[in-house]
């Protein structure tokens, strides 16, 4: 498993099957990609200059929303992460 340093954050991509107001289903070259995941691993949090730790607004299991083009995307045992900082996260997606 990936650990996160500082106040960096793992998603898990949430995949959602897109299809076209007629019901064909697009290939994965023609889907916008998802900008929505689950939180699968959270960093300590920012280190300040005294030394204490700033913690992350979000926790693992977390369904978030995550800035368009952000954070690096890496694939370990046929899964797709993204790891990002906290401050690509947008929003989290309430049950």
């Amino acid at each position: 498993m990936l650990k996160p340093l500082g106040d960096r954050i793992i998603i898990e991509k949430t995949e959602k099957e897109q299809t076209t107001a007629s019901g064909i289903v697009l290939t994965d070259s023609a889907k916008e990609q998802s900008n929505e995941g689950k939180v699968v691993a959270v960093g300590p949090g920012k280190r300040l200059e005294d030394g204490t730790r700033l913690s992350v607004d979000v926790a693992v299991g977390d369904q978030v929303v995550y800035q368009q083009y952000a954070g690096t995307e890496v694939k370990r045992d046929k899964e797709t992460y993204i790891i990002l900082s906290e401050d690509d996260i947008l929003a989290v997606i309430e049950q």
